[in-house]
């Protein structure tokens, strides 16, 4: 399955995830801060979906109320 997802509040202007029977085969991110960005992506690979949702959702970046990680559980949501 890949998912398409447009985050909203963040620097990053879209997220693409492969996913492939509840687990993570690469996540791709456009923007954001790069380096972070390619770090999130290389630490969920080959995570479950639920588990990556549970670590990242609610992550806060600089009083935004949200993060590219907490993006990316939104995006993965639509996973389950």
């Amino acid at each position: 399955m890949t998912i398409n997802y447009t985050p909203r509040g963040v620097c990053s202007r879209n997220i693409t995830i492969e996913v492939t029977d509840g687990i993570i085969d690469s996540v791709k991110f456009m923007g954001g801060c790069h380096g972070n960005t390619q770090g999130v992506a290389a630490l969920v690979k080959g995570m479950k979906v639920t588990e990556a949702i549970e670590k990242l959702e609610g992550i806060n970046c600089n009083g935004k109320g949200t993060s590219c990680p907490d993006q990316l559980a939104k995006a993965l949501k639509q996973a389950l």
